[in-house]
């Protein structure tokens, strides 16, 4: 039996249950006869030193099904969405050919998106003048990465358009836009306009497949949602966050790091940077900026088309009976 679909793809915002419903679509797609493997694009679950605060599946709750890029890659060498992209484009190609599916499975849309549309083009680095790497340089040393204030301040002035879609503390993005203005004299936002024109899916192009993705958006009530961040936030601090980062300081990596600077790693090394006390305070600290978070996620992902959404507060057995119908299994 062939299925309509020879892609999955999984998206939705932080805690909203992507991980539990990837993982037991993968292992009822197996019990049908279909091979099924899952390949993660969230940014933080690449590494393999930060657990806790991505609330990275166990080998026990991957049950058995093949994870592609979960904790594969050291802190001290991060890697983009180009990297991304290099590295996944073929693995899928060579999945279907094998006639095992994948299933995408995060909440980075930029990396989504790459791999589906492209990667913006810019000048290449050897053609960069002294001049635009020095003041790309000049904001970077000025800019502080716990408000990422120099990096706020020249994209309001040049390239607002891009902070609709780039959370506040998110300093790569941030970063990279400004790289851009600097280095093309061009906005960053009016690729990512030029690539929305496009077909969402070219494959033509971008992958060498011959049928449309099936697109499922995880989408939970907003109040409900809220009580889960708040009670994951509470966990991560209960299961060990501020000792993992701890050990990871002690182990000799450098704050400073891209994936350090990421939501619940840069709150918890501020909180011991600064001698707090209180776990109360880092708490809300995190659960606001994962909140604000998930809020520029939805606004992402909600662009996205075709895609059909669905409600992971409903149960795993329903939403699983529910992508059957999609897939034409019975």
């Amino acid at each position: 039996m062939n299925l309509p679909y020879n892609l999955i793809n999984i998206f939705g915002p932080t805690a909203s249950g992507k991980t539990s419903l990837s993982i037991e679509l993968a292992k009822v797609l197996s019990q049908a006869g279909f091979n099924a493997e899952i390949i993660n694009f969230d940014s933080l679950l690449f590494y393999k030193e930060l657990n806790i605060g991505t609330a990275k599946p166990t080998d026990e709750e991957m049950n058995g099904v093949k994870h592609h890029f979960v904790g594969t890659q050291s802190i001290s060498t991060p890697i983009n969405s180009s990297d991304f992209v290099l590295k996944s484009k073929p693995l899928i190609e060579a999945m279907i050919k094998k006639n095992i599916i994948p299933i995408l499975v995060g909440g980075s849309g930029f990396y989504l998106r790459a791999l589906l549309k492209g990667m913006y083009s810019s000048e290449p680095t050897k053609h960069i003048s002294k001049e635009a790497k020095e003041a790309y340089k000049a904001i970077i040393n000025k800019n502080d990465v716990n408000n990422n204030e120099e990096l706020l301040k020249f994209l309001k002035q040049n390239d607002p358009e891009s902070l609709i879609n780039i959370h506040q503390n998110d300093f790569y993005r941030l970063s990279r836009a400004v790289e851009y203005f600097i280095i093309n004299q061009k906005k960053l936002s009016d690729q990512k306009k030029d690539l929305d024109k496009r077909n969402p899916y070219n494959f033509e192009e971008n992958l060498n497949i011959n049928s449309l993705p099936l697109n499922l958006y995880l989408l939970p009530e907003k109040s409900k949602h809220l009580e889960i961040i708040l009670k994951r936030t509470e966990k991560m601090i209960d299961d060990g966050l501020i000792s993992e980062v701890q050990g990871l300081l002690d182990g000799g990596f450098d704050k400073n790091l891209k994936p350090l600077n990421s939501i619940g790693y840069k709150e918890t090394i501020n909180f011991i940077d600064t001698k707090k006390e209180s776990k109360k305070e880092l708490i809300e600290e995190i659960n606001i900026s994962t909140r604000q978070l998930a809020k520029s996620q939805k606004t992402f992902f909600q662009k996205v088309t075709p895609k059909t959404v669905i409600n992971p507060l409903e149960g795993l057995d329903k939403n699983i009976e529910k992508v059957f119908n999609l897939l034409s299994i019975t």
